[in-house]
């Protein structure tokens, strides 16, 4: 997806009077378009893989804020947070799970952690959790 593709969703979550689905929105728009005129500046344009990272990046980033409200018993905007996570999360592409993982890992010729997590972060960038990959790693 793209910049107006996020846009359109975006009034369409208005015509619906979605005060939190707006909220995420409005947040992912605005990070891509910083991150389309940063790539601009450089010569480069924004990629699949970009965006990719920038939804990971601002679902790590509610989750956290999400936490802190949960510390401080603040179950409105708790509530509130959760939504917007699950809204950028239907954006996402699908992670690879455990059992997929561990397929590519026992395909490899070379099974070594530094091999493994590099072959991960250029093939699968954005598919897949480096964490369950080090833990699949770890368990073969």
């Amino acid at each position: 997806m793209n910049i107006d593709d996020f846009k359109k969703v975006k009034i369409e979550a208005m015509k619906a009077k979605d005060k939190d689905a707006v909220t995420a929105l409005n947040a992912v728009i605005n990070k891509l378009m910083l991150a389309g005129i940063e790539k601009k500046a450089v010569g480069e344009v924004l990629t699949d893989e970009d965006v990719t990272k920038i939804l990971q990046k601002t679902v790590n980033e509610l989750v956290e804020e999400k936490e802190a409200f949960v510390k401080a018993g603040r179950e409105d905007t708790v509530a509130s947070l959760e939504k917007q996570i699950e809204t950028v999360k239907k954006y996402l592409p699908k992670l690879l799970g455990e059992e997929e993982i561990k397929a590519i890992i026992l395909s490899l010729e070379d099974k070594s952690v530094p091999f493994v997590m590099k072959h991960f972060k250029s093939e699968y960038a954005g598919k897949v959790d480096m964490r369950v990959v080090n833990a699949v790693l770890k368990s073969i």
